[in-house]
């Protein structure tokens, strides 16, 4: 199950980019972001219903709600739209992969959680790959004011993305699914929008066309009902540090979707990069090798499982 939820969310997450780029134009992006999980947040109400399931969350869990509609549901996205439009995507994808080294850290940080050298240096080692696979895309950029905005956008993304893993896993070590949970952060973060939009006079429009029609849908629904709870479930079952190693790949997809559909040309960087990314989630999910015992006649005692494995 969870290499079925790990493939899940880099395949429907790894296209989810293209969609994106589809969205910009007409729409103003806290708008087009609001529609997307307003959208997802009644999918998700009526899949609760159907199945029986709760509906309505405890008073204990509304705080940490809130605090995931507004990081993960909100500034998350407004920080990666913004910065879409003065960086380079590659660099984007570039900042986004951190995610794993700062879902360790906040852990420690915050939940007092120990961090894996397998996931820190996988993470490190697909960050090496990512940088090759975005290498072009970097040169001559450094110099440029308005891009270094959008790299500080995008880090601020990456932080808010890592602080709503964490409240996802607080809540799911309460009981809380994230069939729930999801369905009201969503619906949170799309309103805290969708008000910060009425107030600065942002048209709510939609734009004619198939394109952006279907681009919001399958944000809304594969890329946000069914991709943020295979994400999340992930993060309960495996770690927020280990889950979100899947970030790495998402750009790997992204440029396999770009070759068909765009005539990406594939450089001998490339293939390195991409190299190096396989080789640092299998670094990821490895276990920790078991220490032999110092003493005498000792049987060596097989490792703990890492928490949330």
């Amino acid at each position: 199950m969870n290499i079925f939820l790990y493939f899940l969310t880099v395949l429907i997450w790894g296209t989810t980019w293209i969609a994106i780029t589809w969205q910009l134009g007409v729409v103003p992006a806290p708008v087009s972001i609001a529609y997307r999980f307003w959208i997802a947040s009644a999918v998700l109400m009526l899949f609760l219903i159907a199945t029986g399931k709760p509906v309505w969350p405890p008073r204990s869990a509304w705080r940490y709600l809130l605090a995931q509609g507004l990081a993960l549901f909100c500034c998350n996205f407004l920080c990666f739209y913004y910065a879409s439009q003065s960086v380079p995507s590659g660099l984007v994808a570039v900042v986004f992969s951190t995610a794993p080294i700062w879902n360790a850290i906040n852990g420690r940080i915050f939940m007092g959680r120990p961090i894996r050298r397998q996931v820190l240096g996988g993470a490190l080692l697909g960050l090496g790959g990512i940088a090759l696979l975005f290498l072009p895309q970097m040169r001559g950029h450094w110099n440029d004011s308005g891009m270094l905005f959008g790299l500080g956008l995008a880090l601020l993304g990456t932080l808010c993305f890592s602080t709503g893993n964490l409240l996802s896993s607080r809540m799911q070590s309460l009981g809380l699914t994230p069939w729930l949970t999801n369905t009201w952060a969503m619906l949170i973060g799309a309103t805290i929008l969708g008000c910060g939009a009425w107030l600065l006079k942002m048209p709510f429009v939609v734009e004619p066309g198939m394109r952006y029609a279907a681009s919001l849908l399958y944000l809304a629904i594969p890329g946000s009902v069914v991709g943020f709870t295979a994400y999340l479930l992930l993060v309960g079952r495996i770690g927020p540090d280990r889950a979100a190693y899947s970030t790495v790949l998402f750009p790997v997809v992204a440029l396999s979707v770009s070759t068909v559909l765009e005539g990406y040309q594939w450089s001998a960087l490339a293939v390195g990069g991409v190299l190096l990314v396989l080789g640092g989630n299998l670094m990821a999910f490895m276990q920790p090798v078991a220490r032999p015992s110092r003493s005498p006649g000792a049987t060596s005692v097989p490792a703990a499982p890492a928490r949330g494995a």
